[in-house]
């Protein structure tokens, strides 16, 4: 077996260009396999943290849209807290809105939430305040900003005690900034920020006192651990239902159904991209059988003087095999530190976790060396079944 190995060194050590050529367009062909998995599981990683971020792992309550007069209030708010496997519920209100510091103009979603909204929704206070029950009770002027914001404004985080102003049912009146939080890795702001806007809270009785509401948009709730989040959020409609004496007037969102969805969207979409990858590592396959075809013309005659001294027919298929395999293992290396040193460089710039992963790496080393073996039987069996007599006729 070393003896082979060592035969198969010398013999690439020959063309040592054509080698190198062969063996880079190999390394690209896996590196961009590697490249495109990583990008995914990156971004699949990110986007699933964020949409948690933002609350997308829980259960919404709404009116349906063809509920017609029918709307959230306190008292459906308070039957729901009431409800089996119900740990905790809090109103929300959102609205599309523009939120003004320094002359700078943003877009922003405003929330409506009460002081419990973060025990539903993830939201990681950096500094100052959460909401109390005196702000709720008062609707007062009061606001949490995140840090992406603070940033933005007055170019550092921590911008507590300044004032915003905030448009909320169509007139703008100022805020105080409370809080600073952090929703989620901050990525899509990172990415796309430019097209991702700002979220700015407020308690939801401010909300409802500028724009004249005396509703909720919807009710997030929290469910105890080990319950059924779809058979819980059913039952929850059907009580508030009951309780109007309306059918249908109500809706439940599973937000983590719909994330899995989401994520099982991207799983397709890189399944897709990594088979376009793995066309362009074939084709670099394919160039193995020709460069050695290309090698067992070029070396008839030396495999007519083993065969003449007594070489068997395996000793020299087996040579050919193993210089193929070599040059696809080689290759492979060379594509997957290729591979996981751009994806560093790309994790490292966007502020992202990358590890190894055995069950991306060990795929593509054991297709390449599958390749480099299919690929290599071929010119190895052309160049064992050569009859020593006609071998050294060639020139």
């Amino acid at each position: 077996m070393i003896d082979y190995v060592k035969s198969a060194f010398r013999n690439l050590q020959r063309k040592r260009v054509r080698t190198s050529l062969t063996i880079f367009g190999i390394a690209i062909g896996v590196s961009s396999v590697i490249i495109v998995g990583n990008i995914s599981r990156c971004g699949t990683t990110a986007l699933s943290t964020e949409l948690e971020s933002l609350g997308l792992s829980g259960l919404t309550i709404s009116a349906s849209q063809d509920a017609g007069s029918v709307s959230l209030n306190e008292t459906d708010l308070n039957i729901i807290k009431r409800c089996d496997q119900v740990e905790q519920a809090t109103p929300i209100l959102v609205e599309s809105t523009e939120v003004t510091a320094r002359k700078i103009r943003t877009k922003a979603i405003l929330w409506g939430i009460d002081t419990k909204a973060n025990q539903i929704i993830s939201i990681h206070l950096l500094y100052g305040r959460m909401f109390n029950n005196e702000d709720i009770r008062d609707g007062a002027n009061v606001c949490l900003v995140d840090e992406a914001f603070s940033k933005s404004t007055y170019f550092r985080s921590n911008i507590i005690g300044k004032t915003v102003t905030i448009l909320c049912g169509g007139a703008e009146e100022n805020y105080k900034v409370i809080g600073i939080i952090k929703t989620g890795s901050g990525l899509l702001q990172n990415i796309i920020g430019n097209y991702i806007p700002t979220f700015v809270y407020v308690p939801y009785t401010t909300v409802q006192k500028a724009s004249g509401k005396d509703y909720f948009d919807q009710i997030a709730v929290k469910i105890k651990s080990g319950g059924n989040v779809d058979r819980i959020g059913q039952a929850i409609v059907d009580k508030l239902d009951r309780n109007k004496c309306s059918t249908g007037a109500f809706v439940s969102n599973n937000l983590a159904k719909q994330k899995d969805s989401l994520t099982n969207m991207l799983d397709i979409i890189t399944l897709i991209l990594t088979a376009v990858g793995s066309i362009s590592l074939f084709v670099a396959s394919l160039s193995i059988m020709t460069v050695m075809l290309v090698s067992v013309n070029e070396r008839t005659r030396e495999i007519g003087i083993k065969k003449a001294i007594g070489a068997k027919r395996s000793s020299i298929m087996l040579e050919f095999m193993f210089e193929a395999v070599l040059i696809s293992f080689i290759g492979c290396i060379f594509g997957l530190a290729a591979g996981y040193l751009i994806s560093y460089a790309g994790a490292n710039y966007f502020g992202m976790a990358l590890n190894i992963r055995g069950d991306a790496v060990l795929p593509v080393l054991a297709f390449s060396i599958l390749s480099g073996t299919i690929f290599g039987i071929y010119p190895a069996y052309k160049a064992s079944n050569m009859k020593p007599v006609d071998a050294l006729r060639q020139e």
